[in-house]
This record gives C-alpha cells, structure tokens and sequence, in this order.
C-alpha cells in the first residue's frame, strides 16, 4: 500500500461514521410521529421575549406574528428587549402594544447578555410565568406555538426547542441554500434524534424554558453562540432540550448576501470557540457515564456543516478518478469514494422528503456552487480577521 493510499483510507474513515451517523438519523426520522393534537388541563402562562438590537424595519412583524397566536391572551406578555439601541425600535414597539425593556451597556455587549439581564428583570416582577420563550426579532412565529409548549410542559418537558427553520425567498440562492441548510440541521437530524431519547441541541430562535430552570442553571453563556453554548451546559447539568416539530419559528434571512456575511462569520467562529470548550467534555462524560446520549452530542459537536463535508468528499472522489486512471490507487478506493459521495447524497434526498421540501428548494440547487463559493469566502473573511470577542450585528435589508 503507497502512501497516497494510506492518507485516503484515513479520510474515508474519518468521514464515513460522520456521514453515515447523519444518514442512520434521516431513516429514523422517516418513522418520527408528529403530534396533532395538543390538549392540556392546564393554561400556562407565558413571557415572551424578543431580544432587538436596532430592528426597527422588522421588529412590526414579528410583534403582530407573536400577537396572532392561538392562545389565551391573557396567558401571555410579550416583552422587547430593547438592547442598546439608536434607532426607534423601542418607540415603535411600544406603539404595538407589547412591554419594551430598554438596556445600555457600553461593555457587556450581545444577545447572551441581554437575556441574562430580561430574565432576571422579569423575574423580579409580580407575574408569576410557567415558562419563558425566546424569538429573535426577524421570525414570524407559527399560531400554535404557545399550544404546543403547553402541552410539552405538560408532559414534563422543562427545556423546548422548535423547529427553527428560514422564511422561504424563491430565487434568492443565498436565502434558499440556507433555508435548506436550516432544514437537514435543525428540524431532520433532531427528528432522528428524537426517536431515539436524545438530545435537541439548542438553536436560539424558539426556545422554551420552564421558570425553575432558569433558577436552578442561570444564564451564563455569553460566546457568539450563546444559545448553543446554553443548551451545552443544560445538558450537562443533566437537563434535557426535548424537540417540538410542531411548532415553528421562521427567521427572516438578509436576502442580499453581503449582508449575511456578518451572520455568517458569527455562526462560524462562534462554532469553533464551542468546539475548543465543550468537545473534550462531552467525550469525557459520554466515557464516565457511558452515555449514548453524550456521545451523540459529542459527534454533533465535532461534525462540519454537511455541505463542506460533501464538497470535500466530492473532491477527493475526483482526486481519487485521476490517481486510478494515473494507476497509483486501486479500483477498491474508487469504490469506497464513490459509495461514500452516494450515501451523502442519500442523506440529503431523504432529509429533503422528510422536511417535505417545496418544488422552489429543489430547484434552488442549481445555484449551489455559487453558494459554495461565497462560504468559502465568508470563511476566509473570518478566519483572516481572528477570534471576534463581540457580538457581530446582522446588517438589515432596507
């Protein structure tokens, strides 16, 4: 065996269990059963929040989203969090009709500290609430969602994720490779996940957190990706993120791309800094206790974004092409590359049917390689300017 054959059958086995444990989920997420009804002997009270740092161009539809829903309304608040603002987002929610909290900080900056400090400022007021839900200010909300909560909470359930999905823009390639990204991550890999007992990770748009929780495990995640760090130490502190794909949050994507650079960077680095803090202790713990469950959010941790992994895997199937027709690797490393290249796309396909994607989302892949090029350019970008301390805002469409 030459050395070019060695290094390929190290990256087939480093990619295969990565590829085919995401593949093992889309099976198992054709047999989930989504619930239909939602009965509950209890009403619930709610505090909605909405966390908005200069959102006045989107903060309207999401305040008459969270006002529509199909639920007692004096069963919920909705409160804005009105977070170191300089334009008019506070006057004009406040115009809507819904509670606005205003919070200045010139060094404790970004999401993870906005929601300690509305978590604690509600707490500390007269309304007694049976849960806490975060939305971020450019989602529209679906109208069953308080009606979903509810009836998880009634059956024990202390931390809820929805399905946090993308509002569709047809035509739009980078809205549209997104929103297909959106759907394999978070509503088809937490479906498998979810007939097996495991954990739903926490995505930050649409979480749902009974009021001891936020007493017994207080905020303190406060990295760019705060809410996925949050989930972590829920789960460590043996909580478990329960997944509710009845009810969904759809977020409003920047529809031009330059100004989802900022979104993406943060999503990117954010991701590495969780890495580097939480791999190793998953990994341990899943070891101690023997744990499935841990190891699932250990491979979750350490598993890229599929569509890297499948560029990587088609590339290397090319390489592998020319190094046989060159005959300096055997037939069989054509095999395995090719049978690998074929299961990830099985995963897609299947991911796709399980998230019962529209005609729009499949035509949407022809433009994936400019996609794909754009990625790697935003990675770039990030990587060239290094580890960002503060929260990157999210540049608005006009």
């Amino acid at each position: 065996m030459n050395l070019p054959e060695i290094i390929l059958f190290i990256l087939f086995f480093t990619l295969t269990p990565l590829l085919g444990y995401q593949f093992v989920l889309s099976l198992l997420a054709l047999n989930a059963k989504i619930q239909t009804r939602f009965e509950s002997s209890i009403i619930r009270k709610f505090a909605l929040i909405v966390p908005a740092h200069n959102e006045e161009k989107i903060i309207a539809k999401t305040i008459y989203s969270l006002s529509g829903l199909v639920y007692p309304k004096n069963a919920y608040n909705i409160y804005v969090i009105a977070d170191n603002c300089s334009d008019n987002t506070a006057s004009l929610a406040r115009s809507l009709g819904v509670n606005v909290l205003e919070r200045t900080s010139v060094t404790d900056k970004g999401k993870g500290y906005a929601l300690r400090w509305a978590f604690d400022k509600i707490a500390a007021y007269n309304e007694s609430y049976d849960a806490i839900i975060v939305v971020d200010a450019d989602s529209l909300i679906s109208g069953n969602y308080l009606e979903v909560m509810n009836s998880y909470l009634d059956k024990g359930s202390q931390v809820i994720q929805s399905s946090d999905l993308v509002l569709p823009e047809p035509g739009n390639w980078s809205v549209e490779a997104t929103r297909i990204g959106f759907l394999l991550h978070n509503y088809v890999k937490p479906l498998g996940r979810k007939v097996l007992g495991f954990n739903m990770g926490l995505r930050g748009n649409g979480m749902c957190f009974a009021s001891e929780v936020l007493k017994e495990v207080p905020w303190k995640a406060w990295s760019l990706t705060e809410d996925l760090e949050y989930g972590l130490i829920l789960i460590l502190h043996g909580i478990k993120i329960d997944f509710a794909p009845e009810a969904t949050v759809l977020a409003q994507m920047p529809v031009e791309a330059k100004n989802a650079e900022s979104q993406r960077s943060r999503w990117e680095l954010g991701r590495f800094q969780i890495i580097k803090m939480y791999t190793r202790k998953f990994l341990s713990q899943a070891y101690k206790k023997r744990s499935a469950s841990y190891f699932d959010v250990f491979i979750d941790l350490i598993t890229p974004p599929f569509v890297n992994m499948m560029l990587l895997v088609m590339l290397l199937l090319s390489l592998v092409f020319g190094l046989w027709l060159l005959d300096i690797v055997g037939t069989l490393h054509l095999v395995l590359w090719a049978l690998l290249a074929t299961l990830g796309l099985a995963y897609f396909f299947i991911g796709m049917y399980v998230a019962r994607a529209d005609r729009d989302l499949y035509m949407s892949l022809i433009h994936l390689p400019l996609y794909i090029l754009w990625k790697v350019k935003v990675y770039f970008k990030a990587y060239k300017k290094g580890k960002e301390e503060n929260w990157i805002r999210t540049e608005r469409d006009n």
